[in-house]
């Protein structure tokens, strides 16, 4: 018995359409397909931006001990909310690995997690990502509302909210850089 030609496509087709469900090329497909249409982060109008007005929030660092935000009022800051289980986390943060790359020592970079370490570490080391992980103390006040992730943030030197971002976008882009370079250079 001779198997038609669309019956054999229409096979083959489903077999594709599953391995986006049940193989690790789904996974690394749809890490793909969220990067390529991850959008550029949009800079909120002057007007309608929020401002922090306390920056003392407790935080953990990657070894654990207890840090403040406080450090950083006057300083341009990228806050990112995310979690190594996450997928579009996972699809942005090597964009922000770029970011980090760009302006590390000139932002200050909080890429925060409410995960414990031992899985933070062991996905760091897989990915061989070098930013610093910050942890989010549950139930302590915090300087922003603690977005899903993979939201962010960008606060100017005046702790003014200059980007808000609820979804997966690509950080590294010259719109992004020239957005950074000129908060950088605001007195």
């Amino acid at each position: 018995m001779a198997i038609k030609k669309k019956t054999v496509l229409n096979i083959l087709l489903i077999a594709f359409i599953l391995s986006f469900f049940v193989t690790p090329l789904g996974y690394h497909s749809k890490i793909l397909l969220n990067r390529i249409f991850s959008g550029t982060p949009s800079e909120i109008p002057i007007g309608k931006r929020k401002q922090i007005t306390d920056y003392d929030w407790r935080l953990k660092d990657e070894d654990w001990n207890i840090i403040n935000f406080s450090p950083s009022k006057g300083k341009v800051v990228f806050i990112n909310f995310w979690a190594s289980w996450s997928l579009p986390s996972d699809a942005q943060l090597n964009s922000i690995q770029k970011l980090y790359d760009k302006f590390k020592g000139k932002v200050d970079f909080y890429i925060i997690t409410n995960e414990e370490q031992a899985p933070v570490r062991e996905y760091m080391e897989e990915k061989e990502y070098d930013f610093p992980v910050t942890y989010l103390i549950i139930g302590d006040k915090s300087a922003l509302p603690v977005l899903e992730p993979p939201g962010s943030y960008v606060v100017d030197k005046k702790g003014y909210v200059v980007a808000e971002e609820l979804a997966i976008k690509d950080w590294d882009n010259e719109k992004v850089f020239e957005l950074i370079e000129k908060l950088l250079n605001e007195k």
